[in-house]
């Protein structure tokens, strides 16, 4: 067995891809992932050492952790060039560092793509015996890999900041290092608060740039023009194509988590902006061949491409899948060249409709506060029993059907909050209000889950409460992939405890640091709806 992988919720048979990764990533890619991973930690141990290392070393790292998570990039030429840039970045490191090791992460390089195949084979997740130091050092790494994700996006706004930095090198390094459990759940939990740090910067970085998002009304149907689909996260890349595509003819329409680019002000003034079109991302097969035009994936989720419509479909950032066109990053200053990508979709017919009407979303932490006096109000009238957080990841498994099932089942005086693609499997059900405040308030992106984070941190201001459990407020959390870690240890971090987690729980959790999270976190398993919808009103 050379692969090994359990980084998502879809780890087949609970345990982990040895052959294929359910996403569709290959051994291959697999390997060389981990063989990426590998070179990290070897240019963490110097960077770490480094007194105000480089941001470049911080900003690379960001970026190749960003290219491993889950369905963002199964380009096997590309994760290899990442090695490559990542040993000559170490070997840099290693030069200007203090810190000498002779360590074979600290060394090694490879010879070829096969010889990179190979390291990863030999070091990746297994390399490490002990089953439960293994479990940690796993998940504080795929906390990492979410919080890069973020980093990334604040960064190519202009903002960042270098404790983030510094915390992965540290963090990379001591995965390194004979350990204790103790030591490791310390850097986890400092995991959790760098991944706060970095939500909010990102929060920052896209209402500075964008304006805060507003409660926004959006249309799911389509137009007669052709059109431009964009996926994925990056705001960025979705103000660029829509500046470039101005005038040409060309609509763009939104999909998945690129969705919540319809509550900001900036993106309003583009009438060509048409809607959203479909659903989460594991339905792009069937969803990417009904639009007919050309497809932008700026981040994950990619699932395996069809032939049908790989020929109009194009990756950039991190994102990346063999034969697929790749539009680079632009130098300092310049926009991307979006020119080919517009030039093919006036060649092609407009989208197919498959589903009309709207959908409301918009509901940020400013947009929450804004009427906090009427959500109070409410709560304390009893008009509001419960809010009931519902944020993180869509999926394929069909227990997910649990989470549109709980959703119908809450009584009419539960509020969902939501953000994430998690909320495509309630956002379109005519779940009704509470005296005008809708029953179903979706904050964004997954990472507008620090919205919810604010809203409740204020909330417990609010009605002058020590301890944010004592609100009306449940956790049931749909996960996925890398970025729903970094989202978790957020929560523990602030204190949040209560948290249902599934469809499953994290394969990457040993028994024994699964009872640690339900020890101190009271992290538990989703159950059966009623049984779960009762609890929940009950706040247990």
């Amino acid at each position: 067995m050379s692969m090994f992988c359990f980084q998502c919720q879809e780890a087949a048979k609970g345990t982990g891809c040895t052959v294929r990764g359910v996403c569709g990533k290959t051994e291959s890619c697999a390997d060389l992932q981990d063989a990426l991973v590998y070179t990290l930690k070897g240019l963490s141990i110097f960077a770490e050492g480094i007194k105000d290392a480089d941001k470049k070393y911080g900003r690379f790292v960001n970026q190749a952790l960003f290219a491993t998570i889950t369905n963002a990039n199964f380009d096997d030429a590309r994760i290899y060039e990442l090695i490559l840039e990542g040993v000559k970045l170490r070997d840099e490191a290693k030069a200007a560092s203090s810190v000498s090791s002779s360590l074979d992460c600290a060394v090694w390089a490879p010879k070829s793509m096969e010889d990179a195949v190979a390291k990863g084979a030999s070091f990746g997740v297994l390399a490490t015996e002990n089953e439960d130091i293994r479990s940690l050092r796993e998940l504080m790494v795929y906390g990492l890999k979410g919080v890069a994700a973020y980093a990334d996006h604040a960064y190519v706004l202009g903002y960042e900041d270098t404790s983030i930095y510094a915390h992965a090198f540290t963090a990379l390094a001591a995965t390194t290092k004979s350990l204790s459990a103790e030591e490791l759940i310390g850097l986890i939990m400092k995991t959790g608060e760098i991944a706060v740090t970095t939500m909010a910067l990102l929060d920052k970085a896209n209402t500075t740039t964008y304006g805060s998002p507003e409660v926004t009304e959006v249309n799911i149907g389509v137009g007669t023009n052709p059109g431009i689909l964009i996926s994925g996260h990056d705001l960025k890349d979705m103000k660029e194509l829509l500046e470039q595509t101005q005038g040409t003819g060309v609509d763009v329409y939104t999909h998945s988590e690129m969705l919540p680019a319809h509550y900001y002000p900036e993106f309003k003034k583009y009438s060509h902006l048409k809607g959203n079109y479909g659903n989460a991302w594991w339905k792009q097969d069937k969803e990417f061949e009904s639009f007919n035009g050309p497809i932008l994936m700026t981040t994950n989720c990619i699932v395996p491409v069809k032939d049908s419509y790989k020929g109009r479909m194009f990756t950039t950032g991190m994102a990346g899948y063999p034969g697929l066109k790749h539009i680079a990053d632009a130098a300092s200053g310049k926009q991307k060249d979006f020119s080919e990508i517009i030039a093919l979709a006036k060649t092609c017919p407009a989208p197919t409709q498959i589903e009309d009407g709207k959908i409301v979303g918009g509901f940020a932490h400013a947009q929450v506060m804004a009427v906090a006096d009427k959500v109070v109000d409410a709560v304390k009238s009893g008009a509001i029993k419960r809010f009931v957080v519902m944020a993180g990841c869509d999926g394929r498994h069909k227990e997910r059907s649990y989470f549109t099932d709980v959703a119908e089942a809450l009584p009419k005086d539960a509020v969902i909050l939501t953000a994430g693609c998690a909320k495509y499997r309630y956002n379109k059900l005519n779940l009704g209000d509470i005296g005008g405040i809708p029953r179903v308030l979706d904050a964004g992106q997954c990472n507008d889950s620090y919205s919810l984070a604010v809203i409740a941190l204020k909330l417990k201001e609010v009605f002058g409460l020590e301890d944010i459990n004592e609100l009306p407020l449940s956790f049931d959390i749909a996960w996925y992939e890398q970025k729903a870690v970094a989202v978790l240890l957020a929560l523990l971090f602030l204190g949040v405890k209560g948290v249902r987690l599934g469809p499953t729980l994290p394969a990457f959790l040993s028994p024994n640091v699964a009872k640690v999270l339900v020890e101190n976190f009271d992290i538990k398993p989703i159950g059966d709806v009623a049984g779960d919808v009762e609890k929940i009103m009950a706040g247990c």
